[in-house]
């Protein structure tokens, strides 16, 4: 095992032997995620001298193009430390294809919260939204500010992993960049993209700005961003705010709480996040602290929906997004790529 210091983490260099006994050598049991682009699985690894239930994440096998995003993401996560922004541990090149270890996230993702409960489960309170999204804000918010100026990318439910307590872990920084960076093909994931990204493919915080604001649409109304009809929610909510139906578009959840000023000042908050143009957008920092001021508004006076672990919690989530991902492709050789990753976490010091 050889750990590598970064500006605020140490990542861990794990040997094959270590990741194929946490795993029982990859048994399906232990899956928790499961795609076209890797597996993820629920381990048990010992970190500094301690037994730690991680996420070990079997990337498929990566190309020399993919191998860039792969040293990319070392360097982000090396340089990046912060409450809401999912820890990277450590990695594995001893294998076909790397193998990142995580920390877990034991409550699934804000996508399955919203979308994959079933109904009879308890409803997710306004004041848990809003603390999620306050959560969420402040971690783009620090990637955004210096000195790291890590542009994510990729924000939508899906990579809002959901911690002890329903904390937030910001994730998946496959389509990140480290300053703003020409992009030559689209990444992201559309409905959540900034349709001014589009134009020249250069990315920037406001486009995060409005991934974001098109999460809190979601959080405050339920409903994905593509929806039936070739009818997407940024529109549907500029039509309900210019002919006055915004309470037949939000979550029912939600509307009978008695909070709808605050509600309403959320949703206005959110449009002014999907602004065209982008100029007029307010910064993540600006967001994060308007959502607290709103969440001070609306005190959470019962404990968040009850934790996954413990009550089939296999059964129940179907999949995490744990950091890097990658397409299908050669099997690429460890040797070079672990001195370059070693090399690249040396760089962000």
């Amino acid at each position: 095992m050889l750990r590598v210091e970064g500006n605020d983490n140490a990542i861990i260099f794990y040997e094959r032997e270590d990741i194929v006994k946490a795993t029982a050598n990859f048994d399906k049991a232990n899956i928790i995620g499961e795609g076209a682009q890797g597996t993820v699985y629920k381990a048990t690894l010992y970190v500094d001298g301690i037994a730690t239930t991680v996420a070990v994440k079997r990337c498929k096998e990566i190309d020399e193009n993919r191998k860039t995003e792969f040293l990319q993401e070392l360097v982000i996560l090396c340089r990046v430390s912060h409450p809401n922004i999912v820890k990277l541990l450590g990695c594995c090149l001893q294998l076909e294809a790397p193998v990142l270890v995580y920390e877990f996230a034991r409550n699934g993702t804000l996508q399955h919260l919203l979308h994959g409960r079933p109904r009879r489960h308890p409803a997710v309170s306004l004041a848990t939204r809003l603390r999620i999204a306050v959560e969420s804000s402040r971690a783009l918010a620090h990637l955004h500010n210096p000195p790291h100026q890590i542009l994510h990318g990729d924000v939508k439910p899906a990579n809002i992993l959901l911690g002890d307590g329903w904390v937030v872990k910001v994730s998946d920084f496959g389509c990140s960049t480290i300053d703003d960076s020409t992009q030559v093909v689209p990444k992201g994931t559309m409905g959540y993209l900034d349709p001014e990204f589009l134009y020249d493919f250069q990315l920037t915080k406001l486009n995060d700005v409005y991934s974001f604001g098109v999460l809190l649409i979601e959080l405050l109304t339920g409903k994905k961003p593509l929806v039936k009809e070739r009818k997407n929610l940024t529109a549907m909510l500029h039509v309900s705010l210019g002919n006055g139906t915004l309470d037949e578009l939000l979550d029912t959840d939600i509307v009978g709480e008695g909070s709808m000023g605050v509600i309403h000042q959320a949703v206005e908050l959110a449009s002014r996040c999907i602004a065209i143009p982008g100029e007029t957008r307010p910064t993540m920092q600006q967001v994060a602290e308007e959502l607290w001021r709103l969440s001070e508004q609306v005190p959470e006076r019962a404990p968040p929906p009850e934790d996954l672990e413990g009550r089939g919690f296999m059964d129940t989530v179907t999949t995490l997004s744990y950091g890097y991902t990658t397409g299908e492709s050669e099997t690429t050789g460890f040797y070079g790529l672990e001195s370059n990753a070693a090399l690249s976490i040396e760089y962000a010091r």
